[in-house]
């Protein structure tokens, strides 16, 4: 029996490594490509609408450029105690954040949104809950220069040098490395793309 293959063209509206990483593990084909949106939404947004807003965002702003394609977007930011922390614009916000999160229990929110011909939109929100050790400034400091802050909303990654700051994950690791593979799976599935197909 003949594999069925793609439904079409698949894009991924981001060009993070560790996205990149993630969905390669797919094995499916695809291509990546920066949406180039304006990242702000209303203030009175939670942080859960915020990623599902912008998730949307993204994915149609790259569909637009390829209407026959089909376009995975995400989105994520992380929640402290009931504050949004997006990405650090310099070392010192990423002391800050980082200063808010160790020794504390955070949430990660990602939103994927997926984008196809004919007006299909189907979207999902995953999270996360990571604690943190408390560190003593000089080690927070050795982190900040190991540069992982840069461009990761809450100033960190866990899937580098950053793992080593993880006293507890509760829920999907792949959420909190940027893109939630379980979802981004079910909407794949949903929408007809084959998996496991021969070359």
């Amino acid at each position: 029996m003949k594999n069925p293959g793609p439904p079409g063209d698949l894009f991924l509206a981001s060009t993070s490594s560790a996205r990149k990483a993630l969905m390669d593990g797919l094995g499916l084909p695809y291509r990546t490509e920066a949406p180039g949106v304006d990242e702000h939404v209303p203030a009175q947004l939670s942080a859960l609408e915020a990623v599902a807003m912008l998730a949307v965002r993204k994915a149609r702003a790259v569909h637009e450029r390829h209407p026959d394609a089909w376009v995975l977007g995400a989105d994520q930011l992380v929640e402290v105690e009931g504050t949004t922390l997006g990405k650090p614009h310099d070392r010192d916000a990423a002391r800050a954040q980082l200063g808010r999160l160790l020794g504390h229990t955070h949430a990660i929110h990602t939103g994927v949104c997926l984008v196809g011909p004919g007006g299909h939109l189907t979207q999902a929100v995953e999270t996360t809950h990571l604690t943190f050790f408390p560190l003593p400034p000089e080690e927070l400091e050795r982190y900040l220069d190991t540069g992982e802050w840069e461009g990761c909303a809450g100033s960190y990654r866990v899937e580098g040098q950053g793992q080593a700051l993880l006293a507890k994950l509760e829920g999907d690791r792949t959420n909190v490395q940027g893109l939630p593979m379980l979802p981004v799976v079910r909407l794949l599935r949903q929408a007809g793309f084959a998996f496991f197909a021969r070359p």
